[in-house]
């Protein structure tokens, strides 16, 4: 069974464990990575796969990246802070409290 994904695509979160955080910008309703990828996370860290997993325009205190993480290991970013991710302004438009506007595509 399918559960309703807890974060939007816009929000801005930040990792439960690890020092870093993003932008949601797509969201799998399961585990939609290879069983390489999943099986290189510690066994006592490594998230259920039967849960939503998010990719996110990630960042640290030294670099940007594409994260792929699991619903149990996120929560919401409150700081108001933008993410410096240098994709952001081609995929969001501004931030809005906790979250990216999307972009309206108009023909």
């Amino acid at each position: 069974m399918l559960r309703k994904a807890k974060f939007a695509i816009g929000q801005v979160v930040r990792h439960r464990f690890h020092p870093f955080r993003g932008v949601i910008f797509d969201v799998d309703p399961e585990f939609d990575n290879t069983e390489e990828w999943w099986l290189s996370i510690p066994e006592e860290h490594r998230p259920r796969k039967d849960q939503p997993f998010y990719h996110l325009l990630a960042e640290n205190e030294t670099s940007y990246y594409i994260a792929y993480v699991s619903e149990q290991n996120l929560l919401p970013d409150d700081s108001g802070e933008p993410v410096e991710h240098p994709d952001v302004g081609a995929m969001f438009g501004p931030l809005q409290g906790d979250r990216y506007e999307m972009w309206v595509v108009r023909h």
